[in-house]
This record gives C-alpha cells, structure tokens and sequence, in this order.
C-alpha cells in the first residue's frame, strides 16, 4: 500500500479526460502527459521492451524467471477518463478507518457520500477511502487499473521467487469513447491471453459484456403554415413521438437489469420538417439483439403505411458479446477465479452491463476477461475507491501470475 496509493494519487492528479468529437488518436493531447510520465515509471521499474507508439499505445515486458515453457499473459488498462463528467483539477480526499457516517466531499456546497443512497459504502467500514472533493469524478476508471497493474509488476521484480513466464502489460487511451481497442496492435504484444482491469467491485470477474448497436433514425416531415395544414402538414416531431410509443416501454435501461436487453433513446432533436433519434441497443443474447434490431424496422414499417418514405433507419453495430471467444478458452477465467478465492476473495462474476476493450480484443484474437479494479460509482463526483480493494486487486494479479504458471504448460 505504501507504493500504490501514491502511485494512484498522482495519476488521478493528471487530467486525461477523452473527448468523442476529436478524429485524432488520443482524442486530447492532454492523454500524452500521464502516458509519458507511465513509460517513465515502467523504465524506473525495470521492466523491458517498453514502448509507446505515435497513438499513446504504452507496452511493456516482465520477462519470464523460469526455463519453463509458459504462455505469455496480459494485463490492460486505460487511461483515459469519460467526457461525460470533470477530470480536471482532480483532488482526491483520503478517509482513513472510514466509520461507516456520511462522508462530506464538498462542505460549502453541500455535497455528500451518504450510505443511505450508496449502500455499498457499507461493506468498507474499518478501511481507508479514497474519494472526490465533490467537484470532479476521481479517475479511479481507470487509473487504478493502471496502478494495480505497474504496482503488480513492481512486487513481481522484487519477489523472485515467485515464479511466472512472460507478462505483457499494456495501457490505451480513448477507451471511454469506445476506442481504446481500436488501434491496439494484437500481434505485437503477443500474449496468449490476457485480463482487463476495470471492473468495479471488488471480487468481479466478467466474461460476458453487452451485444451492441446504434440506431440513428431520420423522420422527414411536410412543413406548412400551421393555418392551412389539414390533410397537408407531416410534423416530423410527431413521427417521432409516434415510433418511440412503440418501443416496450419497461426494455428501457431505467426497467432493466442483470442479464436484460434494452433500448436506451439517448437524444433526439428536430423541427417540423425534420427530426432524429439515437437509440442505442443492448442484448446479451444474440437472438434477442437480432429480434432488437428488427423490432425497429417492423416500427418503421409500420408507420410507413400512412407517410411513406418517411423514415430512414441507419444501425450500426459497436461490439459483440466476448463470451463467444472465451467460452473456448475458459480455462483462463477458471485461473482468474482460483486467484482470487486464494486471496480470500468471494468472486462475482457476472455479464457486464456495457461494454469493455476486452470484447473488441477477444474478437481481435486475444482472449480477455475483465477483472475488477475496486471502485464505485464511476465517471461522477461521488465516485471512490477503498485502498484495500486496490491492494487486493494487486495480489490477484500476481497470483494469476503464479497460477497460470503451476496449471500451465505450452
């Protein structure tokens, strides 16, 4: 704990927040200030072929320290923090033996981290927590990632006796924006397999994540003086209040949970002549995403029979649920749940109710679980972290490391 919670405090220290409008990788240039001071740290740990590429893709060699053959594993983060909430001027609050009370981040605008809204805060009474003042989200997703990972790999070179083969590290910008897989080069790192860590909750182990889409559909209306519109005017807005009162009204994210699918209307604009929608879908099942996707084209049929031609639909798929390519390989999930019972750990694993880099990289040719990090209510102000989730996030870590090592063999 001594190296990690300085490690951790002074990445959330650097404003990395990504940005979904920009065409150029990273999307902000301010992403290279934590990426550089991360290839400094590597080379001051020791670690080997470390490189950053022109797109601020860092990785990173813990070389094997046994004759052993052994598969190379990974471990990824991001580094990046989500558009959609502060990252800048980032100063996190430390609460030691936390009592189990409300928690006070901003005293003069009278901001709160109460247990009566956030209940999880009770399972971490007695430890130390690591959270906002209020005004910003924490970065906790996912610097703590990166810190668990660099502070793994530190424990690692100073424990020798530890045995492990070859371990890749890498770390990616742009993940919030749904882009941190896309220029990651697979062949290059050159892992068998590899984890994710930036889950939540301590003991998470996910394996299965969303299918998803967009749906970006397009109303042309007939605009006429209000006056003389019988029988003339079409109102585009209308069009579009008419197709979202035929979606399932409880398959919204806010109906919606464990393993259930969704359409998440997530903006709309327009006028009289012309109107749009974004709906974004989710299903973990292939079946149910397939039937999702053409649900829509059945209201668009629907409607047309009175105003032909109305009605574009354009859905564009983001990402496949991994569980497909890991299923296969399912040994390395068994590895990850071994670990973390060995640290006294209860595992949860469970879908993930997003997304995550690890589908896009599973679908890439690299296998990839998602492991939880330890934090709490993310990309927001009332974001935290407990430190010894953190500090168990290391140990499992290196306890993969171990295992894959003793279970094995190429």
């Amino acid at each position: 704990m001594e190296k990690l919670l300085p490690r951790f405090l002074e990445y959330v220290s650097v404003d990395t927040q990504s940005d979904p409008n920009s065409n150029t990788t990273p999307s902000t240039k301010k992403q290279w200030d934590l990426a550089k001071k991360i290839v400094l740290e590597l080379h001051q740990i020791g670690l080997q072929e470390v490189t950053i590429d022109e797109k601020a893709y860092i990785m990173a060699t813990l070389p094997a320290n046994t004759k052993k053959k052994l598969p190379t594993i990974g471990f990824i983060a991001h580094f990046d923090t989500t558009p959609d909430f502060s990252g800048k001027n980032v100063k996190p609050q430390v609460v030691e033996n936390y009592d189990g009370s409300d928690i006070v981040l901003n005293k003069q605008k009278n901001i709160t981290l109460s247990p009566d809204f956030f209940d999880d805060l009770h399972l971490y009474k007695g430890q130390t927590l690591i959270t906002t003042d209020g005004t910003t989200l924490l970065g906790a997703d996912d610097k703590a990632g990166v810190a668990e990972i660099i502070t793994a790999m530190e424990y690692l070179q100073e424990h020798p006796e530890i045995e492990h083969g070859k371990i890749r590290i890498a770390f990616t910008p742009d993940e919030e924006i749904g882009r941190g897989a896309h220029h990651f080069d697979v062949e290059k790192f050159g892992a068998e397999w590899a984890y994710t860590i930036d889950g939540s909750q301590i003991g998470e182990l996910e394996y299965e994540n969303f299918n998803a889409a967009k749906a970006e559909i397009r109303f042309q209306g007939r605009s006429v003086h209000p006056g003389y519109a019988k029988n003339k005017m079409v109102n585009a807005i209308a069009l579009a209040n008419e197709f979202l009162s035929l979606l399932p009204k409880h398959e919204a994210p806010e109906h919606t949970e464990d393993r259930d699918g969704f359409f998440h209307v997530h903006q709309i604009s327009g006028d009289v002549e012309n109107a749009k929608i974004e709906i974004i879908i989710r299903d973990h099942d292939e079946e149910q995403f397939e039937a999702r996707k053409q649900l829509l084209l059945d209201i668009q049929e629907k409607i047309e029979l009175k105003h032909a031609d109305a009605i574009t639909i354009n859905i564009t798929e983001q990402y496949r649920n991994m569980k497909e390519k890991i299923v296969p390989v399912f040994h390395i999930v068994e590895i990850a749940e071994e670990a973390m019972l060995k640290c006294g750990i209860a595992p949860i694993i469970k879908p993930i109710r997003g997304g995550t880099d690890g589908s896009q990289l599973s679908f890439m040719g690299l296998p990839c679980p998602n492991i939880f990090a330890g934090g709490h209510n993310f990309h927001g102000k009332f974001e935290y972290i407990p430190l010894e989730s953190m500090q168990k996030a290391v140990e499992v870590i290196v306890k993969i490391c171990e295992l894959t090592a003793q279970r094995i063999k190429v």
